[in-house]
């Protein structure tokens, strides 16, 4: 029987950085991953996605090419080679993935791993034989998958999941996507661009209701200036098939159709059949790992790391998470902490957030100063023909420390990274405005609506009171 100080279950963002975290401090680890390494993020999720953006996003550019002083002929797409530019992205990824295992002496054992006891797992092989291993510590880190909802009938073909969304070998005329959340609107973006007629249905009261309430109604404009459709307050009771369409039918009683329809209503936990009650693992209400905050359940040689515990379900998160616990284990003392979590949406354009809206900061009894900047204003962002877009700063009154941030725009999700270190630090708006930023870039984006904090950004029109 195999021996191990450190055993992670899954391979994904936060499995194989803790799997490397350890292996640093000197530890015996295996993975156990029953698919490939990288997990949903990099196979199915997080980067595949960004590959066909980028070729939706090139697509894009060249349609306005005569903007910009550059005529083309007849513009052709291949979908075919666009999914086979998406896959050599993931494999030379998942081989950098292995490559790094193999450096630090890591095994990686494919198959399906079950608790045994708290420091013994067994394992089902991909070729159908069954393994034991023992390890001082183990680390839970099986992520989650596409939720299912019986009435919507998923078959894989004409109702999907991101999961087939990925894969589709013919692009279907018009496709409904239900849940107007981060995933449905980046797939609205891919398959709009591609000429693919977009519905979106939400149940709720506007797309992408974890971010700023005008962001996101922003953001609806700009599909619907693209030809997407888009439903709010629209709850579907029943997915409906015939050879040729799909019909979903609203509450409501009206009746919307397309060849195909994706479902992307959220995420749910890999945690069956991993023997956790067998063990006495202690579970949430839905079904999430409990933690403490250095990811350690109620057994005491046994971390959860990523989706399953139920917190933050991005991939940035899990590997946080993932070097806490290894951290932990190795016998540094580590804590998570989610006050300073950003977030990326890659829609066109981008959408990014760190920290506490307005209304948050206010519920949470803050005075608060806001900074806004348009990247209408901004050089860079009209030499570049993307000037859609805004950036908005939340800092404390009292303090001037910045509580958060909200940009919608070009490279947002890179321009979030100086907000977010900024918080973290616990600088001020003052402290972001007297830095000098390069100019032109996008980042006199931040610079200004630091400025425009205590109304002194130069590219802003004057202020009534100032």
């Amino acid at each position: 029987m195999a021996r191990y100080d450190v055993a992670v279950i899954g391979g994904g963002p936060g499995g194989y950085t803790a799997a490397i975290r350890a292996a640093q401090a000197g530890a015996g680890v295996c993975v156990v991953e029953m698919d490939k390494v990288g997990g949903t993020c990099l196979n199915r999720g997080c980067i595949p996605t960004k590959a066909l953006l980028s070729c939706t996003g090139v697509l894009a550019q060249i349609k306005r090419a005569e903007e910009f002083g550059i005529k083309v002929g007849e513009v052709t797409t291949s979908w075919k080679q666009m999914l086979e530019r998406k896959d050599r992205v993931v494999d030379k990824l998942v081989t950098g993935v292995e490559f790094l295992f193999k450096s630090y002496a890591i095994d990686l054992i494919n198959g399906k791993a079950t608790l045994f006891d708290k420091n013994t797992i067994e394992v089902e092989t991909s070729n159908g034989g069954d393994n034991e291993l023992t390890a001082s510590h183990i680390i839970l880190a099986t992520g989650s998958r596409p939720a299912y909802i019986p009435a919507f009938d998923i078959d894989g073909k004409q109702v999907i999941t991101s999961n087939e969304a990925l894969d589709l070998a013919e692009l279907p005329e018009s496709l409904i996507i239900v849940g107007g959340g981060v995933i449905g609107c980046e797939f609205a973006c891919i398959f709009s661009e591609m000429g693919v007629k977009i519905t979106i249905i939400e149940a709720l009261d506007r797309i992408l209701n974890t971010e700023d309430r005008q962001i996101s109604q922003r953001m609806r404009g700009v599909l619907r200036k693209r030809g997407i459709t888009i439903h709010t307050n629209a709850k579907i009771t029943q997915i409906k098939k015939t050879a040729e369409q799909v019909t979903a039918v609203l509450e409501s009683g009206e009746e919307i159709s397309a060849q195909q329809a994706m479902v992307s209503i959220g995420r749910a936990l890999n945690t069956q059949g991993l023997g956790l009650k067998k063990v006495g693992i202690k579970q949430g209400a839905r079904g999430e790992i409990l933690v403490n905050e250095r990811m350690q359940t109620n057994i005491e040689n046994i971390y959860a790391i990523g989706d399953v515990v139920g917190k933050l379900m991005l991939a940035h998160v899990a590997a946080r998470q993932g070097m806490v616990a290894a951290g932990n284990i190795m016998g540094t003392h580590e804590v998570m902490d989610y006050r300073v979590v950003p977030g990326a949406i890659f829609t066109h354009p981008e959408l990014a957030s760190v920290g506490l809206t307005a209304d948050k900061a206010k519920e949470n009894g803050y005075e608060v100063n806001l900074g806004n900047f348009s990247f209408m204003a901004l050089g860079k962002a009209l030499a570049m023909g993307e000037a859609e877009g805004t950036i908005r700063l939340v800092a404390d009154a009292a303090s001037d420390k910045l509580l958060g941030a909200q940009i919608m725009g070009p490279h947002a999700t890179d321009l979030i990274a100086e907000v977010a270190l900024a918080i973290n630090k616990g600088l001020t708006a003052k402290d972001v405005a007297q830095t000098i930023h390069a100019h032109p870039t996008l980042a006199e984006a931040v610079f200004e609506a630091a400025e425009d904090v205590h109304g002194m950004a130069i590219h802003v029109a004057k202020k009534k009171g100032h």
